[in-house]
């Protein structure tokens, strides 16, 4: 069974909103009634709820869809109006599943002595609905933000498929958990969504059990109160998706200033896409073996938009069979170039994309600048790596001059 229709759009009224989250709600308790107690706690739930939630949306949320939908906005307003459209979906959720558990709580207390609501029938399937419905928001959330950023993501490669469950449900946020991961969470809702992301941090380890598990404690530390409140579940539902939109937000924003910084590098450097590639490369291999993640993510980007542009075949394989740069080839092949100048600014970029700029990469780009004919500025290197890819190659704030209302 899988679930193809879009999981929040916008509706006319309140009303026509809640309906639609009612509707949701029954579509997925259709899909928890299929897990037993067991799949839950073992979490071999999750496999199944990827292939309910992500098979056939990822082949209808596409660029085109968005361009549809919001045909006049830019990615981050768009971005915004989807994050604060799902956070009032998911509070409105969290309001209808928590006066199920509720009424769960209240007859189990009734007739079994206080044995926990979630063994019960009722009891189970109010959490369930809860921990899919919100775990299916925030996978299509991540999803949506990624292609209206235009990161791209093949979820048949294991590794994407990592990424995008990675970022949707913040994992490995927790050392973040302070005051800027809350900033803004209201003062009830603050102790729970604290305790929900500052717990023990997830193991990055590729094991879809494993994420069901962790999703599954997740969700426990949200009903663990001694009464359900009904406003307090849904400012957490809300909060929640908040939290981790933003960072989702984040993390794909910054990906796309480092897809449309390769493009603007490629475009400079036409003539000599080989140069700028070992030359990048060069910059990697200053900081030895273990180079920073944000380094090899920009080159992933270089290498890919080159190889649309006209780079040699040789030089990529070269490239990917390289342990140790040779220097020595490199800068012979750059004392060639006639005008170089777009390969050192482009080796500041790729210097500085991390945050910072090492001491190793100062004595690379030193040279670099000489050999390069440009005016070599170590102060100004560091004020850039300090605001991390350079402005001239980064995306540009799209600030909105118009309001985006979607209900609060």
């Amino acid at each position: 069974m899988t679930s193809d229709d879009s999981l929040f759009e916008e509706a006319k009224s309140d009303k026509d909103t809640r309906k639609a989250v009612q509707n949701q709600i029954a579509d997925i308790k259709n899909f928890v009634k299929g897990i037993n107690i067991d799949e839950f706690k073992n979490g071999e739930w999750f496999a199944k709820l990827l292939t309910f939630s992500l098979d056939k949306y990822v082949q209808k949320v596409n660029a085109d869809y968005f361009r549809g939908k919001y045909p006049n906005l830019p990615p981050d307003a768009i971005v915004q109006a989807r994050i604060k459209l799902a956070a009032k979906y998911a509070g409105i959720e969290g309001s209808l599943t928590a006066a199920a558990y509720s009424t769960a709580v209240i007859a189990t207390l009734g007739s079994a002595g206080g044995a926990s609501p979630v063994t019960g029938p009722a009891g189970l399937t109010a959490f369930g609905v809860d921990l899919v419905y919100a775990s299916q928001l925030q996978l299509r959330l991540a999803y949506d933000i990624a292609v209206l950023y235009g990161v791209p993501l093949d979820l048949d490669d294991p590794e994407d498929l990592w990424k995008l469950i990675r970022i949707a449900f913040a994992i490995q946020v927790g050392e973040d958990a302070g005051n800027a991961v809350l900033k803004g969470v209201p003062a009830v809702a603050r102790p729970v969504v604290k305790a929900i992301f500052s717990g023990p941090r997830l193991v990055a380890a590729k094991s879809l059990p494993v994420i069901g598990k962790y999703l599954l404690q997740r969700n426990i530390i949200k009903i663990s109160i001694p009464v359900v409140s009904i406003p307090l579940s849904t400012g957490v539902n809300y909060w929640m998706t908040k939290v981790t939109a933003n960072k989702a937000r984040e993390i794909m924003r910054k990906e796309a200033k480092m897809i449309e910084s390769a493009k603007r590098m490629v475009n400079a450097s036409e003539y000599c896409l080989d140069e700028l590639l070992w030359a990048a490369w060069m910059i990697i291999a200053a900081n030895g073996a273990q180079p920073d993640e944000a380094e090899y993510t920009l080159f992933h980007y270089l290498t890919l938009i080159s190889s649309e542009s006209g780079v040699s075949a040789k030089t990529l394989d070269e490239i990917r069979n390289t342990v140790e740069v040779d220097y020595s080839k490199i800068w012979s092949m750059l004392s060639q170039i006639s005008d170089a100048a777009p390969i050192y600014r482009a080796c500041t970029v790729m210097a500085a994309v991390d945050g910072k700029i090492t001491s190793q990469e100062i004595d690379v780009l030193r040279r670099l600048a000489d050999c390069c004919g440009e005016a070599f500025d170590e102060q100004e290197l560091h004020e850039k790596g300090n605001s991390g890819v350079d402005d001239s190659f980064a995306v540009k704030d799209e600030v909105a001059t118009y309001a985006i209302e979607i209900g609060d």
